[in-house]
């Protein structure tokens, strides 16, 4: 199994000081978290695209240009990446510089933008943002005729998941073109995103393809990990009741009633080593995902806390689950060579076809 490190770049109150840190601060802090999630071991890096408060990641690649200029084999993920607000030859062209700079090492999760930004006008209901989402992806997959779009990415392809939280049309879209599903298994009980895989995998083989070629990925609602079980709890309850306390603030109804709740029936991951390592065998029996992904933020939980929680993670707990569950190696760079008669593009009349992601 493959583990990434994941901020949505979120500027909150801490939940158990209240302090809130500037956003300068907000955002050195998380080049600072890649660099170090390099350095503790984990596969990849990622930054949500959002677009409304208490987000501060409206620029995804322009975070992921500094985190790339700061490491050197970690993955760097897109995640989500909302096509439907974006213009697609510009999201194409600055992706394909990212590659470039970070040596081939981005892969981007493109989904659907539910924020309030994106519900209304000019953006349209859920279905226009549907609608706009499949047809910014498929823009990406032929090729782009008579489009000045230079340069090129590095990799051939970029490689694009589909993150979907409950949406069939994402993981439609995936299994018809072939691509993998992030499913985000955050929110809701396991069950629920557990049919959602379900789905995808039918329509997958409804289209005629491989079972075996399947790759799946999944979030996490959480993690925090202590020698005992006690331990973890004990730390973990205020910021889990911060965090329900806030919820209810917003005019939201928690999905889980409780700490415990969200560890039973949810994706939560708090508890001793070997509790997480059970719980995330029951995960990978219901979901199948070959790459997990953790929260970068602390969250709530002290400096000290933070790093003895990932140091238990990669020192007890990951190298089991990378033992016991497969996966495959993330593309190597492929480079496109362009044949001599390429000079022309110096000649800013010369019109390209473009391979897109």
């Amino acid at each position: 199994m493959k583990f990434t490190a994941v901020s949505r770049i979120t500027r909150l109150p801490d939940p158990i000081t209240g302090k809130v840190k500037s956003t300068t601060e907000r955002l050195r802090e998380i080049v600072d978290s890649a660099v170090q999630a390099e350095e503790f071991g984990f596969d990849g890096y990622g930054v949500e695209e959002r677009h409304e408060r208490p987000f501060i990641s409206s620029s995804p690649s322009v975070v992921l240009s500094h985190i790339a200029a700061r490491t050197s084999v970690i993955r760097l993920f897109a995640t989500i990446n909302a096509l439907s607000l974006a213009d697609s030859l510009r999201a194409f062209e600055d992706y394909s510089t990212l590659d470039h700079l970070s040596g081939g090492r981005l892969e981007l999760i493109v989904g659907e933008d539910d924020g309030p930004v994106s519900a209304t006008p000019p953006h349209g209901s859920a279905k226009d943002r549907r609608d706009r989402n499949r047809e910014a992806y498929e823009l990406f997959r032929p090729s782009l005729q008579g489009a000045q779009t230079w340069p090129r990415q590095l990799q051939e392809p970029i490689r694009i998941w589909h993150g979907s939280a409950a949406s069939t049309d994402s993981a439609d879209l995936a299994a018809r073109w072939g691509d993998p599903l992030f499913c985000a298994n955050v929110t809701n009980p396991v069950d629920a995103y557990a049919e959602l895989v379900r789905y995808y995998r039918e329509r997958w083989e409804s289209y005629g393809r491989d079972p075996a070629a399947i790759l799946i990925g999944a979030g996490t609602a959480g993690y925090y990990c202590a020698p005992t079980s006690q331990q973890a709890l004990q730390t973990y309850r205020p910021i889990y009741n911060a965090r329900l306390v806030r919820r209810r603030g917003l005019g939201l109804k928690p999905v889980f009633c409780s700490l415990e709740d969200a560890i039973e029936r949810g994706s939560l991951l708090v508890g001793s080593p070997q509790q997480i390592i059970d719980k995330v065998r029951h995960g990978y029996e219901r979901l199948g995902h070959e790459m997990m992904q953790l929260s970068a933020d602390a969250d709530g939980l002290t400096e000290t806390e933070h790093q003895g929680s990932l140091e238990l993670f990669f020192d007890e707990i990951a190298p089991v689950l990378r033992q016991e569950i497969p996966s495959r190696p993330f593309p190597k760079v492929q480079v496109s060579l362009i044949p001599a008669s390429a000079a022309l593009l110096e000649d800013d009349s010369a019109m390209a076809e473009v391979s897109c992601l």
